[in-house]
């Protein structure tokens, strides 16, 4: 029988669950947690933005291009990616169903790599990080059998 992984996940909680063929569930594997996601951008840094000359008599401000809430983001969906290659290594699944919402999903999908990217049968836009164990089931029930 194959072991399939279910990703759960958004921008701060990541919920893997392991289902190992009909009628045997959903067990949680491992959760992970970055609260710093959740935090505003003015909580992550001490500094206000630079100042530089601006045309004219005033001065303006420089914002820097990425966030530091979005840097954040992208720090916890490469932690999940690299969580995912270690359980593809060690064989620990077969099939991957990603679970994330939107657009956290977008910044995950381009941390993976190619071979676990290749073992992802389903991928919904949903946030059921809050879902119990049997209402994620009820969820995802078109694409795995528990």
């Amino acid at each position: 029988m194959t072991t399939s992984w279910i990703l759960v996940a958004n921008a701060s909680t990541a919920r893997i669950y392991s289902n190992n063929g009909p009628k045997k569930g959903l067990k949680l594997v491992k959760e992970l947690n970055h609260p710093e996601s959740r935090q505003k951008s003015s909580e992550l840094v001490s500094d206000r933005p630079g100042y530089m000359q601006g045309f004219g008599n005033g001065h303006g401000s420089r914002q820097p291009a990425t966030t530091p809430k979005e840097i954040e983001i992208d720090k916890f969906a490469l932690e999940i990616a690299k969580e995912l290659d270690h359980g593809r290594t060690t064989n620990d699944f077969e099939r991957l169903i990603v679970v994330a919402s939107n657009p956290f999903i977008g910044t995950l999908n381009g941390h993976l790599s190619n071979h676990v990217r290749g073992m992802v049968s389903d991928s919904l836009e949903k946030d059921y990080t809050k879902s119990t164990p049997k209402e994620l089931a009820g969820h995802l029930e078109p694409c795995i059998y528990l």
